[in-house]
């Protein structure tokens, strides 16, 4: 059985980065760059008034110095003339600093007398002037790859950008598995229950910038299991829901492997998750999530985001974790890596009493999950333990 650590690895190697594409700047949000973006000007592209107030020489800035005021320069409108000794010019934050200018001194730090100002004692040292490229400069880069977000956007449009090469967004099918599923909103019979892992996993590779398909139910018979197996077989991934274990009616793997499937693995030293398969189908990646909805969820943050994120052009790279402190003692873990549901509090991070991979009720209050190394002994309050923001 392999280490969680190590069946990632192997996830990796069944994924790789899609194609590009180039997308309007206004359809990039979320999207991965696929190469550098260059500025294509200088920002500011002139030196410009950090502050509403007057532009002056800065040699002439003292209190009580007085400045015929000869013009006015706002954002979009220049002043168009140049500044001489005892002239000033009206000047609005943003807009560009007269010629022979190089100081705005504030408004509040000015008295106004019909055309002239008079400096007051409250003069500051600053000079209120962003300068010309202060921000970047042109064929300044924007480095690729990452994820752009809401700030990265702002920052291309600023450089007159419109057009950005990104990767492609990998699509998902999702396969739920069993004759004892319905879909939401029907009436299930006395044995049967409601698919809900589907749900969860499709919005998790939809916040992770994939497009999701809930493809129809396969029931427990190959027949069932393979036509809906190949309906999935255009996407990018495919992920099947329960079946993967080793029952009876745990068909996935054969039927998989009927059509051509080379696995990678089966089984993983965690918990919950142990029954998962990884391989690829007619050359795509192909995971078999357990059929509790817990587990399936949890694999869904330790193997398919990572994988998704490689596939939409990231570096390969486990979830991230972070430290807290421990809220409440845990006791030993067991010999598999354990994610346990969890929430942070103002205290720490403290685990819930039930860890059934059945409760949905108990992963939707959690925030966390707590991971607990094999073999981990028992821990007291405060100490430091390591989890993943769910």
């Amino acid at each position: 059985m392999l280490s969680v650590e190590q069946a990632l690895e192997r996830v990796f190697t069944l994924v790789s980065p899609l194609e590009t594409e180039t997308v309007p700047l206004a359809e990039a949000g979320g999207r991965v760059l696929a190469r550098p973006v260059a500025a294509r000007r200088d920002q500011p592209p002139f030196s410009a008034s950090a502050m509403d107030g007057y532009a002056l020489r800065a040699e002439e800035a003292r209190h009580g110095a007085s400045f015929r005021v000869i013009g006015e320069s706002a954002a979009g409108h220049r002043f168009e003339g140049r500044l001489g000794a005892g002239e000033a010019v009206r000047i609005f934050t943003g807009a560009p600093l007269p010629e022979g200018a190089d100081r705005v001194v504030m408004q509040e730090d000015t008295r106004r007398e019909g055309d002239r100002i008079i400096l007051l004692d409250s003069l500051g040292e600053g000079r209120n002037v962003r300068p010309l490229g202060a921000d970047f400069t042109a064929g300044s880069t924007l480095d690729a790859p990452r994820r752009l977000r809401p700030a990265d956007l702002a920052l291309i449009a600023a450089m007159n950008v419109a057009q950005l090469p990104v990767f492609r967004r990998p699509t998902v099918a999702f396969v739920a598995t069993g004759d004892e599923l319905v879909m939401p909103g029907e009436e299930p019979g006395p044995d049967q229950i409601i698919a809900s892992n589907g749900f969860g996993l499709a919005q998790m590779a939809r916040e992770a910038g994939a497009e999701a398909r809930m493809l129809p139910i396969a029931r427990d018979s190959a027949d069932s299991l393979r036509a809906t197996l190949e309906l999935a077989l255009d996407a990018d991934m495919i992920v099947t829901i329960g079946g993967a274990s080793v029952g009876d009616h745990d068909i996935v793997g054969e039927v998989a492997a009927s059509m051509g499937m080379k696995q990678s693995f089966y089984k993983v030293a965690m918990r919950p998750g142990k029954p998962l398969m990884a391989g690829t189908l007619a050359g795509k990646a192909m995971l078999g999530l357990p059929g509790n909805p817990v587990s399936s969820m949890v694999c869904g943050h330790i193997f398919m985001l990572p994988a998704l994120r490689v596939m939409m052009g990231l570096p390969a790279a486990p979830a991230p974790r972070r430290s807290a402190p421990l809220a409440a003692p845990l006791p030993a873990n067991g010999p598999r890596e354990h994610y346990m549901r969890a929430r942070l509090t103002p205290g720490g991070i403290e685990a819930f009493d039930r860890q059934d991979s059945a409760l949905l009720s108990v992963l939707a209050r959690a925030d966390a999950l707590l991971v607990r190394p094999p073999g981990d002994g028992p821990r007291a309050a405060g100490e430091m333990v390591e989890y993943i923001e769910i």
